[in-house]
């Protein structure tokens, strides 16, 4: 505020000192019969100056203030010179703008009626109508205003680009944080289901192994050899998810897909659960979030399976040329179908992200799971 301040004292007695310069000299034409710079002189040049101190308050104002000490001046006879007061309180009258449409034709009716007034006082001052200074005049006055209006309106483009620029980063950064939210609730998901899976297997074959370490040692050790297996493999599978939780972005994670479904299968025949796979269609790579999806949704199915079937499952995976569908048929447990838990919830939800569906029955003694993910062929 005190630089403001300073910078307005300053430019209203720059005005003012070039008014008394002009004044004191004969004006522009350097008129011998004007009348010399006296004390009243001096006081219409204040007035026609020093007002501009308030040109950021009130623009309009301080320009019909100059503008009649300056129509005053050239009333009362002193040497015709250029009405600068009023010309750079024009100048501001555009920089800061009229308002609205109402203000802004007040402002122009303003203008040209003190234009009128500032003619008529200095024709009737120098006893004759100054054509050529007229039009000067109102040539000066009116590029002031518009050079005024064009700075008011390339300094409003400008804060109007530095705000679209503003926003358009604030929205990057929540696309940005957004993004990562989503990211890391999927990465949350997997760890559930790898975690959940480990442990389902786990705990099966930990609980053979004890069964079996008296009758069937090597058996037994079959069966912790699995549990070591699972874990290793489950641990590092982790560690890639934790990774990517942390952004390190230096040791990226392998991507799981329907690429290790042999592996999946086959750790859970070792788990005890007889698992018939049947493939069909045009095996091929798949979109990298539709094979994490058909492979989490075929292993929850699977560890359901194992945890609530008999003892066996029959899996098929048909490769369309629009979809993949993945069927999970299991003996259902005596007392009917499982509870709709995480599992199945978070199986509709893995589905639904990407257009797809899952739907479950327990009929005729079986339990149903059925998928069906629109995908296109990776070229």
């Amino acid at each position: 505020m005190r630089r403001e301040r300073a910078i307005d004292i300053g430019i209203a007695l720059a005005v003012f000192a070039l008014t008394l310069a002009t004044l004191s000299s004969g004006g522009v034409s350097g008129d011998d019969d004007a009348r010399d710079l006296d004390g009243l002189g001096v006081a219409l040049a204040a007035v026609a100056s020093l007002p501009l101190v308030a040109r950021r308050r009130s623009p309009l104002a301080v320009f019909v203030v100059t503008a009649i000490a300056s129509a005053a001046i050239n009333l009362v006879g002193y040497p015709a010179g250029p009405p600068v007061g009023p010309t750079v309180a024009l100048f501001f009258v555009g920089l800061y703008g009229d308002g609205p449409r109402q203000s802004g034709r007040l402002t122009a009716g303003v203008i040209g009626l003190f234009f009128l007034v500032h003619v008529v006082a200095a024709s009737y001052g120098r006893g004759e109508s100054p054509v050529v200074p007229m039009l000067f005049g109102a040539l000066v006055w009116g590029g002031a205003w518009v050079l005024g209006d064009r700075v008011r309106l390339r300094r409003d483009r400008v804060s109007e680009l530095e705000q679209r620029a503003r926003r358009a980063e604030r929205d990057a950064q929540r696309e940005r944080e957004l993004a990562a939210a989503e990211e890391r609730t999927r990465i949350a998901r997997d760890l559930h289901d790898s975690a959940g899976h480990a442990i389902n297997v786990i705990l099966v074959q930990a609980g053979a192994a004890r069964l079996l370490a008296e009758k069937d040692p090597a058996q037994s050790r079959e069966a912790l050899a699995t549990i070591e297996s699972l874990a290793r493999e489950t641990l590092t599978e982790i560690d890639g998810l934790v990774r990517a939780l942390r952004e390190d972005e230096d040791r990226p994670q392998a991507p799981i897909g329907l690429a290790a479904v042999d592996g999946l299968v086959q750790r859970h025949r070792d788990a005890g659960l007889v698992v018939d796979l049947e493939v069909s269609g045009d095996r091929r790579p798949l979109p990298p979030a539709t094979d994490q999806a058909a492979y989490r949704i075929l292993q929850e199915s699977l560890t359901n399976a194992l945890r609530h079937g008999s003892g066996s499952a029959g899996v098929a995976l048909v490769y369309g040329d629009d979809r993949i569908e993945i069927m999970v048929d299991n003996p259902a447990p005596p007392d009917g179908s499982p509870a709709e838990g995480h599992g199945l919830v978070g199986m509709r939800e893995r589905a639904s992200l990407l257009g797809g569906t899952v739907s479950h029955e327990s009929a005729n003694g079986r339990f149903r799971v059925h998928a069906v993910l629109p995908c296109r062929s990776e070229q």
